[in-house]
């Protein structure tokens, strides 16, 4: 993390899903659009000063990122340190307004991002089927919005029979989301809420909390995907 660059953080998420879409759609690792005014459209945010000022922010803060993977262990005694490193842009060009108004209807600029070559593999060898209105629709809330494209994933990539998967094992759901902080009944009151507010927007998920409390019992969306169009993003 650069260190002048806060971590990114809430809305900031929209931005490789954004980025995402756009080389799944051109086909590319390079992406180019007119202006941020689409991203604003794409999402359904209001195109004013204040969305605009957060989307430059946002841009900056998921450029300087990079997230760090790994382990330390001691197998028979010797010491394993086994790391890599991930981030989501190598080149930004993009232009911004420095006044505080709202984005002109016909602004038009030469915008262009290039992917990493890891994150774009990533993106074009596992297409997820994401509803781009439920994302819009879950904007505002980043915690409902990793869950709904986690429940996305996981399902998507089901094959045959169901699957558990448990809550607060080292590597359950709590961790993948990075939720430890919540005690366990917190946690399942939390997961209940989600699963509700998801099911509204996507009546077919095919997840449900297992009778234990412990578990996620996943299904295939294979025949029942999030998605209402043909596109994947």
């Amino acid at each position: 993390m650069h260190y002048e660059t806060p971590v990114p953080f809430g809305q900031d998420r929209l931005i490789p899903i954004w980025v995402a879409t756009l080389a799944v759609q051109q086909k590319s690792r390079t992406v180019s659009f007119e202006s941020a005014a689409q991203m604003l459209d794409f999402f359904h945010l209001s195109k004013d000063g204040r969305h605009y000022r957060r989307i430059a922010q946002a841009f900056q803060r998921v450029f300087a990122a990079t997230i760090f993977f790994g382990t330390d262990d001691q197998p028979d005694r010797h010491h394993l340190t086994d790391s890599a490193r991930f981030h989501s842009f190598d080149k930004l060009h993009l232009w911004f307004h420095d006044h505080d108004q709202p984005l002109p209807a016909n602004e038009a600029a030469a915008n262009t991002i290039t992917l990493s070559e890891a994150f774009y593999n990533e993106i074009d060898a596992h297409r997820i089927p994401v509803e781009r209105k439920v994302v819009a629709a879950l904007a505002h809330a980043p915690g409902i919005l990793d869950f709904y494209i986690w429940l996305v994933w996981r399902s998507w990539i089901v094959n045959g029979s169901e699957a558990y998967v448990p809550l607060f094992t080292n590597s359950g759901l709590c961790a993948q989301l990075g939720t430890t902080v919540y005690p366990p009944r917190r946690f399942r009151q939390l997961i209940g809420q989600w699963m509700r507010r998801v099911r509204a927007l996507w009546p077919q998920c095919p997840v449900d909390l297992a009778p234990d409390g412990n578990r996620l019992l996943v299904r295939s969306s294979r025949g029942r995907p999030a998605i209402t169009s043909v596109e994947k993003r």
